[in-house]
């Protein structure tokens, strides 16, 4: 059995701290915007689909403020509406924490489209993209979560239960761990395997993200103990299992509609 003794400060230094979960969105961004020029030039150079990676550069900073106010305003609105309406400017104190990753999906997807209207370039050839490195942030930021000492799982019996003593004195399940493995390793190995897939087809790694994200993430969720402010809807439903089930809905939509354009 383990105690979480962790630190969320990687370094003090009075007026300034070096938090880990600051440091999951940096590193996950830098090696994301690595890997995807990488996975351009591999994969779509080769079959004759020419893209100025220099653009790809300059959809960073779109996604950065995409993802940042995308994430803050799903937070609000999906989990702590209440709060936010009697006070109003606590929404801006984005350091005291409280992100929604289907907040941030929702805004990196419109501000792709922004961007690729505006550069004239396929709204799906750099949601695909996106799609397969997401998951090296996702991963990077369930591990920040877990050494955080949030988003706990729930009671468990298990022989690797994880004490939080911020929570209380219970062994609970280290969902953000399932959560880094499930929606971060498994599912990179699934956006790559796909993308490097013969014949592919654009639009794939984009809706296959949506569903087997959404699967997952309802998996692990079965694991982590609900949003004390909301509980669960409908007695069974958690937020993140629910907007999971959107997500997959929306792909399968995506999915039919692609076909229906005979893209497949």
């Amino acid at each position: 059995m383990y105690t979480h003794n962790l630190d969320p400060v990687l370094l003090s230094l009075g007026f300034l701290e070096v938090r880990w979960y600051s440091l999951a969105y940096i590193f996950g961004i830098i090696i994301g915007w690595w890997l995807g020029k990488k996975i351009i030039v591999k994969r779509f150079d080769k079959i004759g689909q020419k893209f100025n990676l220099i653009e790809f550069d300059n959809l960073i900073t779109y996604l950065i403020i995409s993802m940042i106010l995308g994430g803050r305003i799903g937070y609000v609105f999906f989990y702590n509406i209440e709060y936010y309406i009697s006070n109003p400017v606590d929404i801006f104190k984005i350091w005291e924490g409280g992100m929604s990753f289907h907040g941030a999906l929702i805004g990196i997807i419109f501000g792709t489209y922004l961007f690729s209207i505006k550069k004239k370039i396929s709204t799906f050839f750099l949601l695909d993209i996106i799609a397969c490195v997401s998951p090296i942030g996702i991963f990077l930021g369930r591990i920040a979560n877990f050494i955080n000492g949030e988003l706990v799982g729930k009671i468990t019996s298990s022989s690797w239960g994880v004490i939080f003593p911020n929570i209380d004195m219970m062994p609970r399940h280290p969902s953000q761990l399932y959560q880094a493995f499930f929606e971060g390793i498994i599912l990179f190995l699934i956006m790559i395997i796909i993308i490097f897939r013969k014949n592919y087809k654009t639009g794939t790694c984009s809706y296959m993200f949506l569903i087997c994200y959404g699967l997952l993430r309802t998996i692990s969720e079965n694991f982590r103990e609900p949003d004390i402010q909301i509980g669960y809807l409908f007695n069974f439903l958690s937020m993140g299992t629910f907007l999971s089930i959107i997500m997959i809905i929306s792909g399968i939509v995506i999915f039919s509609n692609l076909r229906k354009k005979n893209a497949f």
